[in-house]
C-alpha cells in the first residue's frame, strides 16, 4: 500500500435525477485528499450530469438503470486509468452522508489496518426521519443475516464505504441493482478481508429517494437484498 500521503483516493457517486444536490456532495469532498470524482449518471431526466461536470467531476452514462450498473460503469472507467487508485469510496448523490467525513472513512484502509470500511448510520448521529422504518428494520434483519450466515457482524449496509482497489477488483462484484451493498459485504465475508464500520453522520436527503421512497422500490429492495443473502451461502 502506497504511504498515506501519497495514496490516491477515487471516488465514484451514482447518481439519477439528483440535480439539486449533487453539486453540494461534490463540492464538499475533500478535494486535496482526492483524483478523480467520477459521477455515474443513470439515465436522468434532469440536469444532473450538467450540473456535475459544471463542479468538476467526470461524468459517465449509464443508461441501464439500476444502482450496482452505475458503480460497474465507474469501476470500469477507473481499470481504464494509466494508474489504478489505491482505495476507492463510494457514496449517494443525494446529499444524505457528510461528505467532508470522507478523510475519517478511508484512514483505517491507509494505516493499512484493514480492506474495507463501512460508513455506519446506526452507530452514528442521523437526523429525525432520514432513515424510514422500513429501511431501520430491513438493516437490521439483513445484517443478523449476515452475521448468521457469513460469520461477520456488520451494523449497516450503508452506501458510503471505502475499499481498498485491488480488494475491490478481487471481490468481482456483479449485482446490477438493489443487492449491491450486500453482495459487496458477503463476498468480503466469504473472502475474509478486514472490515471495520465507523460512525457516520446521516440527514435527510435532498428529493425523494428511488428506492425508500415508493412502496414498489422498498419492496423490490428488501427481496433482491434477501435473494442475495442466500444466493452465496
Amino acid at each position: 500500500m502506497t504511504h498515506a500521503m501519497e495514496a490516491t483516493i477515487d471516488v465514484i457517486i451514482p447518481a439519477l435525477n439528483e440535480a439539486e444536490a449533487i453539486a453540494k456532495v461534490i463540492h464538499d469532498l475533500p478535494g486535496e485528499r482526492l483524483r478523480n470524482i467520477v459521477v455515474v449518471d443513470n439515465g436522468s431526466e434532469d440536469k444532473t450530469a450538467e450540473v456535475a461536470a459544471a463542479s468538476g467531476a467526470v461524468v459517465l452514462h449509464q443508461p441501464i438503470r439500476g444502482y450496482g450498473a452505475a458503480c460497474l460503469m465507474g469501476i470500469d472507467y477507473l481499470k481504464e486509468q494509466v494508474e489504478e487508485p489505491d482505495v476507492v469510496v463510494f457514496i449517494d448523490g443525494d446529499y444524505s452522508d457528510h461528505p467532508e467525513e470522507l478523510p475519517m472513512l478511508v484512514a483505517p484502509i491507509l494505516d493499512n489496518s484493514v480492506d474495507m470500511v463501512i460508513g455506519s448510520r446506526t452507530l452514528g448521529k442521523r437526523t429525525a426521519g432520514s432513515l424510514t422504518p422500513q429501511q431501520v428494520f430491513g438493516n437490521r434483519l439483513a445484517t443478523v443475516l449476515l452475521r448468521w450466515i457469513y460469520g461477520y457482524r456488520f451494523t449497516d449496509l450503508g452506501p458510503f464505504r471505502a475499499i481498498r482497489w485491488s480488494a475491490l477488483v478481487e471481490l468481482g462484484m456483479k449485482d446490477m441493482n438493489y443487492g449491491w451493498t450486500v453482495e459487496m459485504q458477503i463476498k468480503a465475508a466469504k473472502q475474509g478481508l478486514r472490515c471495520t464500520e465507523v460512525p457516520v453522520s446521516y440527514r435527510q436527503r435532498i428529493g425523494t429517494s428511488k428506492v425508500s421512497g415508493t412502496v414498489k422500490g422498498s419492496i423490490l429492495a428488501g427481496y433482491k437484498i434477501l435473494l442475495t443473502l442466500f444466493k452465496y451461502a
